[in-house]
């Protein structure tokens, strides 16, 4: 099957794939179609994994796959196949860990070679036109795998075959089960510990990323085990962060990563996921600390991700680029005159507040950023600073904007649902869980036959969805579910944990795929064990699955999430790094936290002591005064009485006598 001979990007449902259909290059996406065309031609394939907010991505794009003469090499040699890494992870995940298998450094734009059968046999990540920073020239690298697949093409097919072999091994593997026990927690928080910049937050060294998955682990470390330095450590990174010009001070949200070790210089792409996580991890910092620093660091990140991040029908798009007008940074930079021209009168006052940095290397306008004690006084002045930044902002909202990248990714869409339903609960913001609510509800109606897709741009959708998507979206109902007490939330769950079932359970019933049973375009059925920016596939699936069996009492449900817990932690003990998700949903599979309360909802006394006192281990569930019907289960299978107010806290299989004071309540859920 041979596809016509020029670019075939323009009508795909990814901004970025968008982007490249204006390239003289004849690129395809990722398809049956493409795979048969370069077996029909005997030809390799050149295969390109970016996404829409990768800055080196741009700049290969504009050097090479812009270049008439560049792009007349590619189309003379290879078929050539563009992937957005977002839309397919599965994809991405593979070719990946091919080149780390190869020795190489990971990193995107990731540029791999296959054999015309889709095998990896050289790759790497970012090459300039022309020979630069130690690398060869794109050109030059085209022709020499030519050459080289030309003249050794039976030992290149050997290793190929070899090398996906190895990948998957690694990635598709059974490798057994582990016992779950309390140590793995304790010994990953430990092992984190000594990891930690004492000084300067999050992990020693630069760049310096977020890293939710690790921060969420020395969390349950201090919940679990009472460790206060790993909460330190916690509250110490975010703090640190939240001072840095990795945080947007002007319109709130967070880059993606910073450059240095001081969280001073982003590379200013935003992301959905670390901002649903930031939410998160910021909301349990709020009720651990009183800190208003993370109260109002959520307002601006919420109130950042409902202005900017919206697309129609309510659900987030999935980034916004770092460049505008061609330069990185440039939206959100700011001179110090154009801060007084801004400001005029009210500059000195917001120098208070704040400084502008340009560090030695740093070629654009100075970025905004915060001393420790400037944070302090900025949180203790708020009334004072929030009409200034409020002033700047709209000045920038007058600036030429990065670009978008629109596509509603259901996965980090699930992320940000759960987390706007437990801020909003948390903090008593009743619009929060509406807007996550409306965002569920335009995830749920783009679905076809029960089924999600993966991704969706306008009226352009892409199935099917992987198990993350189901797993993050079992979550984010059961959040809603928490905020709202409506059990069509329960019943989503349920369902699309059918679902989950129907389409990536393995045939030993021991865990789950990445990608459908029914997906014919895969090399490879990954199991998605590895972490990335956000928790595996694998633990959101534990978490999941753990979190609806303790909602619902359903002891089967409990029998497939031990079980997948036991397997999940066993492929984990086998990985060198990536694990974190799996030990922390693992963490939870070993000690469940439930929590039902008796109230009146008129004038309810135990309910806003479980709102304020948020716990990721726990479940909560409310019932009024007086019902009879759908009353939940507590462990045993055991009907909470529903005559007068009550709390029953409930941990694994054993529940604490009934609580029937505030007060009392409060010190049970903050020991």
């Amino acid at each position: 099957m041979t596809l016509p001979a020029r670019n075939l990007l323009a009508e795909e449902a990814s901004p970025y794939l968008q982007q490249h259909s204006g390239n003289p290059v004849h690129w395809r996406a990722w398809s049956p179609a493409a795979l048969a065309e370069a077996k029909d031609l005997g030809r390799p394939i050149l295969l390109s994994i970016g996404y829409a907010a990768c800055h080196w991505c741009h700049v290969m794009a504009h050097e090479s796959f812009e270049n008439d003469a560049v792009a007349a090499v590619m189309n003379r040699l290879f078929v050539n196949i563009k992937v957005d890494r977002e839309e397919r992870p599965d994809i991405d995940q593979i070719y990946m860990a091919a080149l780390h298998a190869m020795g190489e450094q990971g990193g995107w734009p990731l540029t791999m070679f296959l054999t015309p059968d889709g095998k990896p046999f050289w790759g790497g990540t970012y090459f300039p036109s022309e020979a630069r920073y130690g690398r060869p020239g794109f050109v030059q690298v085209l022709e020499a795998v030519d050459k080289a697949w030309r003249e050794k093409q039976q030992s290149l097919a050997e290793s190929a075959d070899g090398l996906t072999a190895h990948v998957e091994q690694r990635l598709a593997g059974a490798k057994g089960k582990a016992v779950l026990d309390r140590e793995a927690l304790a010994d990953l928080a430990g092992r984190l510990d000594g990891m930690i910049d004492r000084d300067l937050g999050g992990l020693r060294g630069a760049p310096k990323f977020p890293n939710a998955p690790f921060m969420h682990s020395l969390w349950l470390s201090w919940l679990r085990d009472g460790q206060t330095v790993h909460r330190d450590a916690v509250l110490a990174s975010l703090e640190k962060m939240l001072a840095g010009g990795i945080y947007d001070h002007v319109g709130g949200g967070l880059s993606r990563y910073s450059t240095d070790a001081e969280w001073l210089v982003p590379h200013f792409e935003k992301m959905l996921y670390d901002n649903a996580q930031l939410i998160r991890m910021c909301n349990w910092a709020f009720a651990a600390t009183g800190n208003d620093l993370f109260r109002i660091r959520i307002e601006e990140t919420v109130a950042w991700l409902l202005r900017e991040m919206r697309v129609d029908g309510g659900a987030f798009a999935a980034s916004l680029d770092a460049d505008s007008d061609g330069e990185e940074g440039l939206f959100y930079t700011w001179s110090r005159k154009e801060v007084e021209t801004a400001l005029g009168d009210d500059s000195d006052p917001f120098f208070q507040y704040f400084e502008l940095a340009a560090p030695h290397g740093w070629e654009g306008k100075p970025i905004i950023r915060q001393s420790e004690a400037q944070q302090r006084q900025g949180i203790a002045d708020y009334a004072r600073l929030g009409p200034l930044k409020a002033k700047l902002l709209a000045i920038r909202e007058k600036r030429v904007r990065p670009g978008r990248d629109g596509k509603a990714l259901t996965d980090w869409n699930g992320l940000a649902i759960a987390a706007l339903a437990e801020a909003g609960r948390s903090l008593g913001r009743r619009e929060w869980i509406d807007a996550a609510a409306k965002a569920f509800a335009r995830i749920v109606e783009a679905g076809r036959d029960v089924r999600l897709p993966h991704s969706m741009l306008a009226d352009k959708k892409l199935f099917p969805a992987l198990s993350s998507d189901y797993a993050a979206m079992t979550n984010a109902a059961i959040a809603l579910f928490e905020a709202t007490g409506d059990e069509a939330y329960s019943d989503h769950a349920r369902r699309f944990v059918a679902e989950l079932d129907r389409w990536h359970q393995d045939g030993e019933n021991t865990g789950y795929y990445l990608t459908a049973s029914d997906s014919g375009d895969v090399p490879i059925r990954i199991r998605g064990n590895v972490d990335e920016a956000i928790p595996s596939a694998t633990g959101q699936i534990v978490e999941a699955l753990v979190r609806l069996s303790s909602l619902t009492g359903d002891l089967n449900l409990w029998e497939k999430a031990w079980t997948t817990a036991e397997h999940a932690m066993g492929r984990a003990a086998q990985q060198a790094y990536g694990q974190a998700g799996i030990v922390n949903a693992c963490a939870l599979a070993l000690e469940p936290l439930k929590l039902v309360i008796i109230d009146k909802p008129e004038f309810p006394s135990l309910v806003p002591v479980m709102n304020r006192n948020p716990d990721p281990r726990r479940v909560d569930i409310v019932v009024t005064v007086g019902t009879e019907t759908n009353r939940p289960l507590l462990p045993g299978g055991v009907l909470p009485p529903t005559d007068k107010p009550g709390a029953w806290f409930c941990s694994g299989q054993a529940c604490l006598p009934a609580v029937t004071d505030a007060g009392e309540l409060e010190k049970l859920l903050r020991r």
